[in-house]
């Protein structure tokens, strides 16, 4: 049993087969998923796709790529959806600092806002980094997200920030680029995190996992990504599969 706990099932490369990918992931033996909203369009259909399947849920949340499109009005309507019944996080959310079309000073300001929404609803969060590591852990520390705890989203950073997120109650999730040939950092950090702080996933349609590296990702690759880090840490895929699983259904406070 797998738990992917971050795809994209709601963006349009799925819009064709969304049914049929959903179909392969439990063949692969992918029994959970959540749906990760991160706009006005991405939310309801993450929700949507939650409502119709016993096992997917969803998170919600304002992407800092697009943190200058953020009001107020939206951080309302994400208050209002974290009453959901299939809304079990806030995400993702975070710094992005590759992409330049929200200035870092407004993605800061967004990123805040929304963990000080998960505070006051008491709901743990997902986040995003690329290129920011020190700013978010700042940011996180300053904003006391210990309290609820969190996902550090496809971690890609080095080992000697793995202790500072473990700090705060945060998880570490890793996806298909801990198979890639040339990776070292994720390998080095799938031999060290604690095995009950661990989790994984696709992020699909993006990052697909060795050997599809390159191609829509979708949620039946987990499995690679599970078998690859059951390698780093030899131990059995089985190990690996029901302790990840397990930590889901804990952060996410799903009840079997």
């Amino acid at each position: 049993m797998l738990f992917d706990t971050h795809v994209h099932l709601n963006v349009s490369q799925f819009d064709e087969d969304r049914e049929e990918v959903m179909r392969r992931a439990k063949e692969a033996g992918v029994e959970y998923m959540v749906i990760v909203g991160f706009d006005h369009e991405t939310i309801p259909k993450a929700i949507k796709i939650a409502e119709e399947n016993p096992s997917i849920y969803a998170a919600v949340g304002w992407h800092p790529v697009d943190a200058i499109d953020m009001t107020e009005k939206e951080l309302t309507w994400l208050e209002e959806l974290t009453d959901h019944p299939k809304v079990v996080a806030l995400g993702e959310m975070g710094l992005d600092y590759h992409w330049d079309k929200s200035p870092k000073d407004v993605q800061k300001d967004v990123f805040r806002k929304q963990i000080r929404l998960a505070r006051k609803v008491n709901m743990p969060i997902i986040v995003h980094n690329r290129e920011a590591t020190e700013d978010i852990i700042q940011i996180l520390q300053e904003e006391n997200a210990a309290e609820i705890g969190g996902i550090m989203h496809c971690y890609n950073d080095s080992v000697e920030y793995v202790q500072a997120c473990l700090d705060m109650n945060f998880y570490i999730s890793l996806g298909g680029p801990v198979t890639f040939k040339n990776a070292t950092l994720p390998k080095e950090v799938a031999k060290v995190v604690p095995i009950d702080r661990l989790l994984i996933e696709t992020d699909c349609p993006f990052l697909a996992p060795h050997p599809n590296r390159g191609k829509r990702n979708e949620p039946a690759y987990v499995s690679l990504v599970a078998e690859k880090i059951a390698e780093l840490r030899g131990i059995s895929i089985e190990e690996l599969s029901q302790k990840t699983t397990e930590n889901a259904l804990r952060f996410f406070r799903i009840a079997e």
